[in-house]
């Protein structure tokens, strides 16, 4: 993919973006949090006729939800786990002189944690619903707003590894879950077209790792399970996804056990709306000169 290098410079130039060293994981300026924060209040406003419960999660969420819900199996390549020291005195002082030499081996002291950081925002909402017993009614939508990682370094502003995802998470019956995409859909073209960005709406499917995960993207994709609203961002010749559109049938209520009120799986959906690429969006359609006042 071709990435105009002259976007990522004039974001950090104009202090939009504040680079770290790592490819992907950036610092964010005022003017580009204002701009995070405007789009938030539009977001919340979208989805506040479903009268949905708020949930807010940190970036790091149980090592078990993972393993449970399969992420582990398809995405092993974008999971970033937590690994922390439990050594004594005599391997710190080990891991003392590694990295007092610069011998990057003192990080074979750190062992796995209970947690991992979140890939998704939604991924934390299903065991902590579930965990109340059946749903009481044959609907409930959350608001999830978390940071989430995936280890995709690249030169692209707009494929960072450490982002902002806003969701709406829909469980209940199957028409019910179905009908909630088709009306986010809807929405989210409204609202992009409120927000002056050119956009198209595309079945997508998730990068799965390996020759099965092929065969879970043919899955996905014959059975319509994901879509996504693209907008160009970092070059006007490829589009981005910008808002996502997901279908789980019952996958995440097989995982964590979350029924209806009839002790039928509930099914799932949710729609996704990236924060920073929304924001980068704007910038490259708008200038460098936005303010958030002006959405």
């Amino acid at each position: 993919m071709a990435i105009d290098p002259a976007f990522q410079l004039a974001l950090l130039r104009h202090g939009l973006l504040i680079g770290t060293g790592v490819p992907g994981i950036y610092g964010r300026g005022p003017r580009f949090e204002a701009v995070v924060a405007r789009l938030e209040t539009l977001i919340g406003a979208l989805g506040a006729t479903a009268a949905p419960e708020m949930m807010r999660f940190p970036p790091v969420m149980a090592r078990a939800t993972v393993e449970q819900s399969g992420y582990v199996q398809a995405f092993p390549h974008l999971l970033g786990t937590v690994h922390c020291f439990h050594g004594d005195d005599a391997a710190h002082a080990v891991l003392v002189d590694q990295v007092t030499c610069g011998d990057a081996t003192w990080m074979t002291a750190q062992a796995p944690t209970d947690s991992v950081l979140t890939p998704a925002s939604c991924y934390p909402v299903y065991p902590a619903v579930a965990a109340r017993g059946p749903l009481p009614a044959s609907s409930h939508v959350v608001d999830v707003q978390s940071w989430c990682f995936r280890h995709e370094p690249s030169p692209d502003p707009a494929r960072m590894q450490a982002f902002r995802q806003r969701e709406f998470v829909f469980m209940g019956t199957p028409q019910g879950a179905a009908a909630f995409r088709e009306a986010w859909q809807a929405r989210a073209e409204a609202f992009a077209r409120r927000l002056g960005l050119p956009h198209r709406l595309a079945a997508a499917t998730d990068p799965f790792f390996g020759w099965h995960g092929e065969i879970m993207a043919t899955l996905q994709r014959e059975g319509g399970l994901k879509s996504e609203l693209l907008v160009p961002i970092s070059d006007s010749d490829n589009w981005t996804a910008c808002i996502s559109f997901n279908m789980h049938h019952d996958h995440f209520s097989r995982a964590c056990g979350l029924r209806l009120a009839n002790g039928d799986l509930a099914h799932t959906a949710c729609v996704g709306f990236g924060l920073e690429r929304l924001a980068l969006a704007l910038f490259r359609h708008h200038g460098f000169a936005l303010e958030a006042d002006g959405l």
